[in-house]
């Protein structure tokens, strides 16, 4: 039977090949009712420093990540079922603490047990226990949404029985405890917990080719947990060729591979141990490495992955040799090996995968803003001159991490519509604006949240619109506030140093679109000096959370 498989390149504590997991996640409904975000993008967190890819505090991921795996919880030394976990370089407390924090900005943390170098293994019931144990005591104690199952080498493998009928006992013990922890945890904590899989292709679409050793070996477990599954993610790359439904191989590195190995776990395939019957489209996602570094191959280059997915969705037309069988609208995301690879700058450009998921699952929200600027609004005609500006979506946490930013042509109205790509749904965003010569300001405390991918926010109605009433009234009827001006070397107060500016230009003479014109009449003059001079005589600073 023609096929390649390369030799199983794993993920290691040492980074020498990066490698993803495939995630499921566990739950008793279907995906409306469950806890996990849709779409999902997820990435694996590294618990140790790389000099390839360093590491990252974990609250400082980038926040498009919605879902985060920690790597690793391991079996104690000289065990293969007595699970530890200790975070590297910080205090148990600590992560605790930045767990927490992660939860409050509303992402799910998963510790992911195993990894290429530990494989575990629950041959018997004893150590079955031993693990169920381990496990619950590790999530309970740091506050885990779940565990990642990334179990390798000869952590599963299969001496016969069927898909629907398994009879290793690793296998057998392994539903089981899975199972187990599921109960624990819901009765500890009184909601479902979040189980993730990380299956190689050899795993699963490998029971195409044969079903003994590896091959396949996944297959049982997701079956027996098929009504519970949130999402499935299988290894796309470190992969070599796999057969596709069609019956034609496809190699990794492809849309065809991304094509034929996604559509398999949704349509279902036959293999020697019986009929694999394919999940829901919306319990599937598409894994891949964050860059070309991260994994030994499998890397493909974003406009690919979005041509494939956006295929499969039924959004754009076929791109490759493969031919879908099916539309697949509800596809759920994607997932990375991992957030530390997205983060270097010289391996692709930073965060590339998360933009590129970005791009293809989630729509701009669009901020209807209305602000005006102190010097360029004229109370007479009740307009202001048109001009730029840049707004900022912040976490309404300390320290109000930037989670995404746009910039907008104000109307004369001082109305502006921004477009986010990062920002989500039925979360609190603080907003922060920039102008280039006026008063950073910030939005009330209470902040501004979309519904249905719109929000709006009005600045101008009241000076508590904004954060300690940092705005200045600048007309009577109707009453209108605006950002102060004169802030013209943006160093968040207006004083001599920005007067020195206005005064050097008014002195030579300068005009047009520059940063000392705080009126924008396109000359720096006295009229600019006047307003400087005024909001530093009245101490105007930036006031910040």
């Amino acid at each position: 039977m023609p096929y390649f498989f390369t030799n199983q390149i794993r993920m290691n504590r040492s980074l020498t090949i990066a490698v993803f997991s495939a995630l499921i996640f566990l739950g008793t409904g279907s995906a409306v009712n469950a806890q996990a975000p849709a779409p999902a993008l997820v990435g694996y967190w590294q618990n140790w420093n790389d000099f390839q890819c360093p590491y990252i505090p974990l609250t400082q991921i980038d926040t498009s990540y919605n879902v985060i795996q920690v790597a690793f919880a391991i079996p104690a030394s000289g065990t293969t079922y007595n699970m530890t976990f200790v975070p590297d370089g910080i205090s148990q407390s600590d992560f605790k603490k930045k767990i927490d924090t992660m939860h409050m900005r509303g992402k799910k943390v998963l510790i992911s047990i195993g990894g290429a170098n530990d494989p575990v293994e629950l041959p018997d019931t004893v150590k079955r226990n031993v693990f169920i144990s381990s496990m619950m005591s590790i999530i309970s104690y740091y506050g885990f949404d779940g565990m990642d199952i990334d179990l390798e080498g000869s952590s599963l493998s299969l001496s016969g029985g069927t898909i629907a009928n398994p009879v290793d006992a690793k296998i057998i013990n392994l539903i089981y405890a899975v199972r187990k922890i599921m109960d624990l945890y819901r009765a500890q904590f009184g909601k479902k917990m979040l189980l993730t899989m990380a299956p190689e292709t050899a795993y699963v679409q490998g029971g195409m080719s044969a079903y003994a050793g590896v091959w396949g070996a996944y297959l049982p477990v997701i079956h027996a947990l098929r009504d519970s599954i949130e999402i499935l993610h299988v290894q796309l790359y470190n992969s070599g060729s796999m057969y596709g439904i069609d019956g034609n191989i496809y190699f990794q590195g492809t849309v065809d591979f991304i094509l034929s190995q996604t559509e398999a776990v949704i349509h279902g395939f036959n293999t020697a141990g019986g009929y694999f019957t394919g999940l829901r489209a919306d319990q599937v996602a598409v894994g891949l490495p964050a860059c070309p570094n991260a994994a030994g191959g499998g890397y493909i280059v974003p406009d690919s992955v979005k041509a494939a997915i956006n295929y499969l969705r039924g959004l754009s037309p076929k791109p490759a040799r493969y031919t879908r069988t099916g539309v697949y609208p509800g596809l759920r995301g994607m997932m990375d090996w991992s957030v530390n690879w997205d983060a270097v700058a010289n391996c692709a450009s930073r965060y590339e995968y998360a933009n590129s998921f970005n791009s293809i699952f989630r729509p701009s929200q669009v901020l209807s803003l209305t602000c005006l600027l102190e010097g360029f609004y004229d109370p007479v005609t009740n307009m202001m001159r048109q001009d730029t500006l840049r707004a900022y979506l912040r976490d309404t946490i300390s320290p109000f991490t930037v989670i995404d930013s746009a910039i907008a042509m104000m109307s004369s109205s001082g109305s502006a519509s921004l477009k986010f790509t990062k920002a989500v749904n039925s979360r609190k965003y603080l907003i922060m604006l920039k102008h280039r010569n006026s008063i950073e300001t910030w939005s009330r405390s209470s902040g501004v949240t979309f519904s249905s991918s719109l929000a709006s926010f009005d600045f101008t109605a009241s000076a508590a619109q904004a954060f300690g009433n940092n705005m200045k009234q600048v007309d009577l009827s109707p009453v209108r506030y605006a950002f102060y001006g004169g802030d013209v070397n943006q160093d968040g107060t207006v004083d001599g140093a920005d007067l020195n500016i206005i005064d050097n230009d008014s002195f030579n003479f300068i005009a047009g679109y520059v940063r000392s014109d705080v009126n924008g009449d396109n000359v720096t003059d006295a009229s600019d000096a006047s307003l400087c001079d005024n909001n530093a005589f009245n101490f105007v600073q930036k006031i910040v959370p």
